[in-house]
């Protein structure tokens, strides 16, 4: 078994819609160490939302093998990819994903209730990770009194406050202007210096030079993967 946090070997996701079959993923192998930081990049249509879907256990591969922090999640079933989704990933979305009627600390304790700590521990860690991220002063805040940097934080504390093996975004600056965006990609840097593991789905060339690892994919395929800095694991 690979000693690597994630491990893929010859993924395949075949879609049937109507009397056609679509191959969207074809053949993918990779490896992804703890504490790297990789941009998987490529045009509509390359494949690359349905590597992020069966990488976030969104989704299962119609073949191949995905193992993640030593457990073969390939073959699971959705109760199961649940637990592992909120255990293991944290995701960050494009359109945030928060409850309007709740507070951004009410948004960060959400995942911490599906795995079982006391409404008192919820939220020490949720205050203290809002903290981090730099809103110690908005957590009582509902999103539409929030700036969309802010929501971002709100979503990204959201995604680190299990402590995930993972912090998978999806297309995070999108909807941010250009400023907002590299405040945003700034934090992602910070949280990397801190040994976590950060994987990126972009289509723009900016976020992606963030990363240490760029991953293209084009029609279903791995077109290249180059590693664009030097890769070192932050010791614990």
């Amino acid at each position: 078994m690979s000693d690597a946090l994630i491990h893929c070997e010859n993924l395949a996701k075949h879609y049937k819609i109507g009397s056609q079959e679509v191959r969207a993923l074809q053949s993918v192998s990779i490896d992804i160490d703890g504490g790297d930081y990789v941009a998987i990049m490529g045009p509509s249509g390359s494949g690359k939302s349905t590597l992020m879907n069966i990488l976030g256990c969104l989704d299962t591969p119609t073949s191949g093998t995905y193992i993640l922090n030593n457990k073969t999640v390939s073959s699971l079933v959705d109760d199961q990819l649940a637990e592992i989704r909120n255990k293991e990933i944290g995701f960050v979305f494009q359109t945030f994903n928060l409850l309007p009627r709740y507070t951004a600390l009410e948004n960060v304790m959400l995942p911490m209730i599906y795995a079982g700590y006391s409404t008192s521990e919820r939220e020490k860690h949720a205050s203290e990770v809002l903290a981090h991220v730099g809103l110690a002063d908005r957590m009582y805040h509902k999103p539409n009194e929030l700036s969309g940097g802010q929501r971002q934080r709100v979503a990204v504390a959201r995604a680190l406050v299990n402590s995930p093996s993972i912090i998978l975004a999806d297309e995070p600056t999108g909807n941010l202007d250009s400023k907002t965006s590299v405040d945003i990609m700034g934090l992602f840097a910070d949280i990397h210096t801190q040994g976590n593991t950060i994987i990126v789905v972009t289509h723009e060339e900016e976020v992606a030079l963030h990363a240490h690892r760029v991953i293209r994919i084009r029609d279903g395929f791995i077109e290249s993967d180059v590693r664009t800095k030097k890769f070192e694991k932050v010791k614990s």
